[in-house]
């Protein structure tokens, strides 16, 4: 074993980049926009998180979407930035009656069993237009993915992800609810 020599940075020193070519097309495999949980840790918050904290550690992170974890560090559900946002704090501290300080992350998470998913098979013989178009036809921004023979969430796909690799904004609009739907009818 040897000791290495130390420099002194310049001023002159930059910082190198990658050189990053864009090859993801439409046409190209649905799996090169796959966030696969068995090549990169899933972003998770614990149901016990004060909602209030949620917007900054998902800022902080970089992302939108959370994966809910209960105590036990067991998948529960999801949460995402719009979840969590100023407006739903307050709508849901008029509908529980409690205080601000004990909205948690499970207040506002996706429980599991409420969440649509791609098969994990059926994805990798799919298309990234494939995946933007039912994502579009779901008006999902987020969509896990499931391997279904062995009940594991493998990964997840994200249209801001997709967005970025394409170098195109995606305008994906959410489904209304019914109870939306019921206020545009009575109008």
């Amino acid at each position: 074993m040897h000791a290495l020599n130390l420099y002194k940075t310049e001023a002159i020193d930059t910082l190198a980049w990658p050189v990053v070519e864009n090859t993801i097309t439409l046409n190209s495999s649905a799996m090169a926009v796959f966030t696969d949980f068995k090549q990169h840790l899933p972003h998770v918050i614990d149901a016990r998180t004060p909602a209030t904290k949620v917007e900054s550690i998902m800022r902080q992170s970089h992302v939108r979407m959370m994966l809910v974890v209960n105590s036990h560090n067991r998948f529960i559900g999801i949460v995402t930035s719009h979840d969590v946002s100023e407006q739903s704090i307050i709508q849901r501290l008029s509908e529980l009656k409690i205080k601000r300080d004990e909205l948690t992350v499970y207040d506002f998470m996706r429980p599991k069993t409420s969440l649509m998913s791609f098969d994990f098979t059926e994805l990798t013989h799919s298309s990234v237009g494939d995946v933007i178009e039912t994502l579009k036809d779901y008006g999902q921004h987020h969509c896990l993915v499931m391997d279904r023979d062995n009940h594991e969430i493998r990964g997840v796909i994200s249209v801001s992800d997709i967005a970025r690799e394409l170098r195109v904004p995606l305008d994906i609009q959410g489904r209304p609810t019914f109870a939306e739907l019921i206020t545009i009818l009575a109008a």
